[in-house]
């Protein structure tokens, strides 16, 4: 009799290919797992700023700072004006305006657990930078190094942490509705030069420690991030 030959089964392939990671499986625990990753490092960032502030270490960089936003001033008077146009962006009427606005048209087309999250964010955000303040207890830098007299405590920023809480959280939304990756990273690189500038402005003031800024950075991108990972989580269940 002929020996018949064996063929192989194309399912024990099937479930050989099934054990195997794909690579898009790989990007999508890498797109779960590094919003909560950079949230960490920026929450942890945020302690070490603090902690530093408080030991004084940050004294002398946030001295050197002053002196030189105070000379560059004196060098080019024109440009206190800019400064205070882009101090402005920060501020906490613009950017209640702004938030308002946001969750009107979120509200308008249907997106009320999004626009109720945007809303808590920012309003447990503002409280709780406001807390931080009283906690820390920071003074502003003295009145020689401002250009202007601004009331409240110092550290951190509440015009570097609001407008990094606000600006990313929609540039994250408006970036989430673009499909093109181009358009996403342009969406999010806008948003992000925002509030870059909104914080430089206000060491460039003399209105702010160099720290408070970089202590304000970390604390409203970290709760921005905790606020999208929510909103992610909420749009899955759904």
């Amino acid at each position: 009799m002929q020996k018949q030959t064996e063929m192989p089964d194309d399912h024990d392939d099937d479930d050989a290919a099934d054990t195997k990671p794909s690579p898009d499986r790989y990007g999508r625990v890498v797109k779960t797992l590094l919003p909560g990753f950079a949230a960490a490092l920026l929450a942890w960032s945020f302690i070490e700023i603090s902690g530093a502030m408080l030991d004084g270490g940050t004294r002398g960089v946030d001295t050197a700072l002053l002196l030189w936003a105070q000379q560059a001033r004196s060098a080019q008077p024109w440009v206190v004006s800019v400064l205070r146009d882009l101090s402005g962006i920060g501020s906490t009427v613009f950017l209640t305006l702004l938030t308002v606005a946001a969750v009107g048209y979120l509200l308008l087309v249907r997106r009320a657990v999004t626009a109720y999250l945007l809303a808590s964010s920012v309003i447990s955000g503002t409280l709780a930078v406001f807390s931080l303040k009283a906690a820390f207890g920071r003074i502003r830098p003295d009145a020689a190094f401002a250009v202007m007299i601004e009331p409240g405590l110092s550290f951190p920023s509440g015009h570097a942490s609001l407008s990094a809480l606000v600006f990313l959280s929609l540039g994250a939304l408006l970036a989430s509705t673009r499909s093109k990756p181009a358009e996403r990273i342009y969406i999010l690189c806008l948003a992000g030069l925002m509030t870059l500038l909104v914080g430089l402005s206000r060491v460039a003031l003399g209105v702010h420690w160099g720290s408070d800024v970089l202590g304000g950075w970390a604390f409203g991108s970290a709760w921005a991030l905790v606020y999208l990972l929510l909103a992610r989580r909420l749009a899955r269940h759904r």
